[in-house]
């Protein structure tokens, strides 16, 4: 097969930096009762993205402009519609059709069959969707096997991770904008890590850049977050393999649900040395649990 990739090359290092988009704007700073003079500052850019299947639109959504690849395959990953690399002959971004190149196609390989009625943004992940919580659960666990044990993992390196996560994050030091996403090794070693203004995307990124590169499944990797945990975030980890998460902020209620039926440990809060497990305790090395 001739598998072709636009602008990514599956031979790259591991080690990924992030060099996100920003720009800058004018303000005045409010302080101490007095209105200060004009001055610059950084914004985090936004702009939104198409993602078409076989030339045909499937989404458009918000993102930091960057990676776009990545995004739209971690897309498709979490959606279901393709399982691994060699379910892609090519993905492209389409500057003649889109302004500034806010376009990216994607070209099936095989017998690959879309169906393009379930394909959408908020498939089973919007909290705002309307679907019951229950319904929405056993939806995913029906289209995604709950992740088997085997990946055992030390607390006190998991403490360590939002902070490494930090030091990648490039554009948001200029601009305090931006989520992030990382992907760590079981021993802590960063694998890719992507920033953009969605959450969502931002993980995206992260399994699009592991499909691409042929790492999927993360069945020995940590994801690690720099917000809260939604429902989307753990559906979205457990297409990819992920079986262990962590967060410096709070999960959602569904998302601890989704966690404990699918076998992945979730992690919230993790900063200042503590962190509180909401599920998969049994993924801790026994000898360091209290």
């Amino acid at each position: 097969m001739d598998f072709r990739l636009a602008s990514l090359s599956v031979q790259e290092p591991l080690m990924v930096s992030m060099a996100e988009r920003d720009s800058t704007t004018r303000l005045r700073r409010y302080k101490n009762g007095r209105l200060g003079q004009e001055t610059n500052d950084r914004l985090a850019c936004e702009e939104p993205l198409e993602i078409r299947v076989e030339g045909r639109t499937v989404a458009i959504t918000m993102r930091t402009p960057g990676h776009d690849e990545e995004l739209a395959a971690g897309f498709l990953v979490s959606e279901g519609i393709i399982d691994s690399s060699e379910d892609l002959f090519e993905v492209s971004n389409c500057p003649a059709t889109a302004e500034g190149g806010n376009a990216v196609d994607v070209l099936l390989a095989g017998q690959r069959v879309v169906d393009f009625d379930r394909l959408t943004r908020h498939v089973f992940t919007s909290s705002s969707c309307g679907v019951c919580g229950k319904t929405t659960l056993d939806s995913v666990l029906r289209e995604l096997p709950p992740i088997p044990s085997g990946c055992s993992l030390d607390p006190e390196l998991l403490l360590l991770l939002p902070d490494r996560l930090r030091e990648d994050q490039q554009t948001f030091g200029r601009t305090g904008g931006l989520h992030a996403s990382g992907i760590f090794s079981a021993d802590g070693e960063l694998v890719v890590a992507r920033e953009d203004v969605g959450r969502h995307n931002a993980l995206d990124k992260v399994v699009g850049y592991g499909l691409l590169h042929r790492l999927l499944p993360f069945s020995q990797h940590i994801l690690v977050v720099s917000g809260r945990v939604s429902f989307e975030l753990m559906q979205k980890a457990l297409a990819a393999g992920i079986p262990a998460v962590v967060a410096i902020s709070a999960p959602s209620s569904l998302a601890v649900d989704l966690a404990r039926r699918s076998g992945q440990l979730l992690a919230g809060f993790v900063r200042d040395g503590r962190m509180n497990i909401y599920a998969g305790e049994e993924r801790l090395r026994p000898e360091e649990k209290a």
